[in-house]
């Protein structure tokens, strides 16, 4: 401990065995000790006595479409990562589409780590894509640092990012399993879309009628069917259909290999409540019914559903149009992520080392990154302060996000992050930024 260069002391300090309080040491920007609050400060050690705001870990997000490069107007690494720190977000992992080149070969992957270098406020890693044509690049993707592969298995809604038929799936998920690679899934089935009635306009009905809930579970059927006969390692993205939970819990029962996330807009916003021609609301699979919400939040509680991420995918307001048809699909939440899931698991009876269970350990595990996630020693010393029983208005013009169009404006929530720390060092605090001291990860880091 002698070496210590910085204690954070608080009277409730989330670790994997509980909340205590505690004074954690920091050198060299790793935890060194969890030890107990009233330990003596090591010499010249700096302390800071955070009082009864709750110290977390840094929350992992791994799915984020920061669109960097060619669609820089959407969003972006600067714009993204001040907008997750701002949110206690200390690490995300970028999503291979929507940016132009996509991130589906080595050279690609170049292109945007480049870009994201000098601009990251927080740790970026990358995912790969999967693409009908590029079963050749999985190995070198993998090889050079991608956490995983991404595949949609219905339209994606850029034309740089084909879909995978079942024949495709069946390759691509073969080389990725003969790795141990992760291929996480847009799981849509494109032909109950297809069958869906498709009227368009500014009513959410229709638009939710257009993705129905078999479309998705018609999907992960099909591809717990693959990863079954490859023995191979999936992972279920934004999950929103709580019919698709039975199949879930019994393929886990059966040994496959599959996890699942769901999002915060799915948790905390309910189809009823969306006003027609809202396109901020509009994300695909779609935000449905309060007692869908119900299904996903019991999934939580009982394991069925691993994690919570954002899927944040904004565009420039010009695309959110009030024709639910045409309108782009994303919600932009990366930065109200934890006061959103927060309001509504305090209100059914969840404690913060739930979310922190949903939104740092079981993420940071999903990716394979072993040093975050976790207040204990040896891991990064990543941290959001919380102060969870202070309110706010969400005002879309404090956010950081580069378009702030958001579901979440005029709503009151619960949990303000007080500052954010990466690797010991303080990245935001009371809305003051430091320079970028984001770094760039990789599988093995």
């Amino acid at each position: 401990m002698s070496d210590a260069e910085l204690v954070l002391r608080s009277t409730r300090v989330i670790t994997p065995e509980g909340t205590r309080a505690a004074s954690v040491t920091v050198a060299g920007g790793t935890i060194t000790a969890v030890l107990p609050y009233d330990a003596d400060v090591p010499a010249g050690a700096r302390l800071e006595d955070l009082g009864d705001d709750v110290l977390l870990p840094g929350l992992v997000d791994t799915h984020v479409h920061v669109n960097d490069p060619g669609r820089t107007e959407w969003e972006g690494f600067w714009t993204a990562t001040r907008a997750a720190a701002a949110g206690g977000v200390t690490t995300l992992i970028d999503m291979p589409l929507n940016s132009v080149p996509p991130t589906t070969t080595v050279d690609h992957l170049r292109t945007k780590r480049h870009v994201a270098r000098d601009k990251a406020h927080v740790d970026v890693g990358f995912w790969g894509g999967a693409l009908p044509d590029n079963v050749k690049d999985l190995r070198p993707l993998h090889d050079a640092g991608v956490f995983g592969f991404k595949a949609f298995l219905s339209p994606s809604g850029v034309d740089e990012f084909p879909h995978l038929d079942q024949e495709q799936l069946a390759r691509s998920l073969a080389e990725i399993a003969g790795f141990g690679g992760l291929l996480i899934v847009h799981a849509e089935d494109p032909h109950h879309l297809a069958a869906a009635p498709q009227q368009g306009g500014p009513k959410y009905a229709d638009f939710l009628a257009s993705r129905p809930r078999d479309a998705e579970d018609t999907a992960i059927a099909h591809l717990i069917a693959q990863a079954k006969r490859l023995d191979a390692r999936v992972h279920v993205l934004h999950l929103s259909s709580g019919d698709a939970l039975p199949l879930i819990a019994a393929a886990r029962a059966e040994g496959v290999r599959i996890t699942v996330e769901t999002c915060p807009h799915y948790l905390t916003l309910t189809a009823e409540e969306v006003p027609d021609g809202a396109s901020e609301f509009k994300c695909c699979p779609p935000i449905r019914e309060a007692a869908n919400q119900d299904l996903l939040w019991q999934a939580l509680a009982d394991g069925t559903i691993d994690c919570v991420v954002t899927d944040h995918s904004p565009s420039t307001a010009d695309l959110k149009t009030d024709d639910f048809a045409t309108a782009w699909g994303g919600i932009s939440g990366l930065q109200l992520s934890l006061p959103a899931v927060w309001t509504q698991a305090r209100a059914r009876g969840h404690g913060l080392e739930d979310v922190v269970r949903w939104m740092s350990a079981s993420t940071a595990r999903l990716a394979g990154l072993d040093r975050k996630g976790a207040i204990e020693a040896g891991r990064d010393a990543d941290f959001a302060v919380l102060a969870p029983d202070q309110t706010f208005t969400v005002d879309p013009a404090a956010l950081q996000h580069r378009n702030r169009v958001t579901a979440y404006a005029g709503r009151t929530l619960c949990g303000v992050v007080k500052s954010t720390w990466l690797r010991g060092e303080r990245i935001v605090a009371d809305g003051a930024f430091t320079e970028p001291k984001g770094r760039l990860l990789g599988r093995t880091d």
